[in-house]
């Protein structure tokens, strides 16, 4: 089922217009509607769920999944005693799943606003006055919408590279949507980037056949997490066939004939070199979107770096307009951007939200997959925090031993005085899943100890949570 497309008149008026349907947009919309607000939600991509639902998250996860059970199959199942006599795989099919889950998810958001009585405007919107959304609809129609609240939630775009010209369709160099529909598996694909986004995808393509080569400008991976978990994790993918050139600093990259060549050279100093391959993948990153969104015209203030600025209650400089999302500060994830849209709502409603900035996950779905919570044993240590460390390997652990999946650790940071969890950090199979459990004991204030005194099912991987909690708290058992 669908939702229904409105076209309205300048007169029609809603206690609250959401300017965006991405992950913080559609979710303020529908927990607004919930709490008894006349809500309208603007979306210009004609599909809801934004970069998340539709070129981000879910579509980089149906093929994260799909290529890691080929790779199984092909390089891991025969240790297994399972003989699969050929293994192949059919990037047209694999393509076809994504997409499927993709328009199954965006219909089902446009069922609950159906469901929830949230009117869906199909259309760019643009604030014309505090108080006013004109709604340039993707039918050709043009209206305007009266609010008493309007909320900001346009989200994100992908951080262009200066001197690098991202061309999807012609797919040879570019950005983490075009990343996710290559027609066929380049040879050699470079990867401008070791963050989330350049290691989720550059695995995509590894996996099938590629060979990757990341270039990162930094001396470590993964977007700022903690060093013992970087240097485990980069080990892990280098046995897996990924390539490095840290400390790196790209100048320029071009197409010639059917290759794409890099310019590149040391940060410290050092000879220009090339690169050569079949595609180029950019992925330095995002930046708020806010192009033709008309917040600037009405009086919303921005900081330097294009965030809309806002108070702890995301009230703008404008005190009928909100923000929540990837165009504000903090961390650019759909669960944190979530989050802010139901407290936005409750705020609205006149109740009270919260967002407990410390305890927002993030999670990197390679395989092993690497998640944490909270703050690194470096953050801490530049605070002159007291803390302490508990580590606990997966080779420890009797489940991770059964299913052949002992790589990586689980790592525990406490306040050394009060044994309260400061930051879980995990490398294993299942992490994304697994650092839940910390995500709550941050959120309440637990100790080492009270995990390590929780009862955890055996065998499970959540054992090695509970032991690195132990280890945190006094010592663990199984190692």
């Amino acid at each position: 089922m669908s939702g229904t497309t409105v076209a309205l008149p300048g007169s029609k008026e809603y206690d609250v217009v959401v300017v965006g349907g991405g992950p913080g947009g559609y979710v303020a919309a529908i927990k607004a509607a919930q709490l008894g607000l006349k809500t309208a939600c603007v979306e210009k991509r004609g599909s809801l769920g934004g970069t998340c639902l539709n070129v981000g998250c879910i579509p980089s996860k149906s093929l994260l999944h799909n290529t890691h059970l080929y790779h199984q199959a092909k390089h891991d199942f025969a240790k297994r005693g399972i003989i699969v006599p050929e293994v192949g795989f059919d990037l047209g099919v694999m393509m076809k799943a994504k997409e499927g889950s993709v328009t199954g998810l965006t219909k089902g958001i446009e069922y609950l606003f159906k469901k929830n009585k949230v009117d869906y405007l199909k259309g760019s919107g643009k604030l014309v006055d505090p108080t006013t959304v004109a709604v340039a609809g993707l039918d050709g129609s043009n209206s305007t919408v009266k609010a008493k609240n309007i909320v900001i939630a346009t989200g994100s775009e992908p951080t262009p590279f200066p001197g690098i010209t991202i061309d999807n369709a012609a797919g040879k160099i570019i950005d983490s949507t075009g990343a996710l529909s290559l027609k066929e598996v380049p040879k050699k694909i470079g990867i401008i980037g070791a963050g989330v986004i350049g290691l989720e995808l550059g695995s995509v393509w590894q996996r099938l056949g590629a060979e990757a080569t990341t270039f990162e400008f930094m001396d470590a991976i993964g977007a700022g997490m903690d060093k013992d978990i970087s240097v485990a994790f980069k080990k892990v993918l280098e046995k897996e066939g990924m390539k490095f050139k840290m400390g790196t600093k790209v100048k320029g990259a071009e197409v010639v004939g059917d290759k794409v060549i890099l310019r590149h050279e040391p940060v410290k100093g050092g000879p220009e070199e090339t690169y050569e391959c079949d595609v180029l993948l950019v992925a330095i990153g995002r930046r708020p979107y806010t192009e033709g969104l008309g917040a600037k015209e009405v009086g919303v203030a921005f900081d330097e770096k294009g965030r809309v600025k806002v108070d702890k209650h995301f009230a703008t400089s404008v005190p009928t307009v909100r923000c929540i999302g990837d165009v504000t500060y903090g961390p650019m994830l759909a669960h944190k951007a979530e989050e802010e849209g139901i407290a936005v709502a409750e705020y609205l409603a006149g109740g009270h939200g919260h967002v407990n900035y410390d305890a927002i996950p993030s999670v990197i779905y390679t395989y092993p997959e690497v998640a944490w919570v909270g703050k690194t044993e470096q953050e801490l240590q530049a605070a002159k925090v007291d803390i302490k460390v508990g580590k606990f390997p997966f080779v420890g652990n009797s489940r991770a031993k059964t299913v052949e999946e002992a790589e990586g650790m689980v790592k525990i940071i406490t306040e050394a005085k009060t044994d309260r969890i400061l930051g879980a950090h995990i490398i294993g199979a299942n992490a994304g899943e697994m650092i839940a459990e910390a995500v709550i004991g941050i959120e309440y204030g637990a100790s080492a100890e009270d995990i390590a005194r929780t009862s955890h099912a055996h065998p499970t991987l959540s054992e090695a949570f509970k032991e690195a909690c132990m280890a945190a708290w006094t010592k663990a058992i199984h190692v």
